[in-house]
């Protein structure tokens, strides 16, 4: 199966995750999460990022441990007009969407920012 695409995807692909590699694919997720009341976590990555790369098993992880919430990875590098209008700076980027609506967003490699507003996120989600 050589040269398929999906094999330099396969390291982001891990747990959970969902790679998003076409705008189609993107709704379809969004309106799964929103249909399941779900939050989507967006990650705007590069296969060429190392960072990205570095955060890949942690966000996989997350995605085993948070079912609540869609994990998605998006290519930038195949879906660059989408990432032109979500004015992606940096990778990798983190957007938290709810209907479809961003609520927060994190840019950089960050572990423990990344599980800090997942969890409040979760919270304000979830009142107790």
């Amino acid at each position: 199966m050589h040269g398929d695409d999906s094999d330099e995807h396969v390291e982001f692909a891990g747990g959970n995750v969902h790679i998003v590699t076409t705008k189609e694919s993107w709704d379809q997720k969004l309106s799964e999460a929103n249909k399941d009341g779900k939050i989507v976590l967006a990650n705007f990555s590069a296969t060429w990022c190392g960072p990205c790369k570095m955060m890949a098993p942690f966000y996989s992880e997350l995605s085993e441990k948070h079912s609540s919430i869609l994990f998605l990875v998006v290519d930038v590098d195949e879906l660059t007009e989408m990432s032109t209008s979500w004015d992606i700076k940096a990778t990798p980027t983190f957007f938290f969407l709810r209907d479809g609506q961003q609520i927060d967003k994190l840019v950089g490699a960050n572990k423990p920012e990344l599980q800090k507003k997942i969890t409040a996120i979760l919270d304000s989600a979830n009142p107790r």
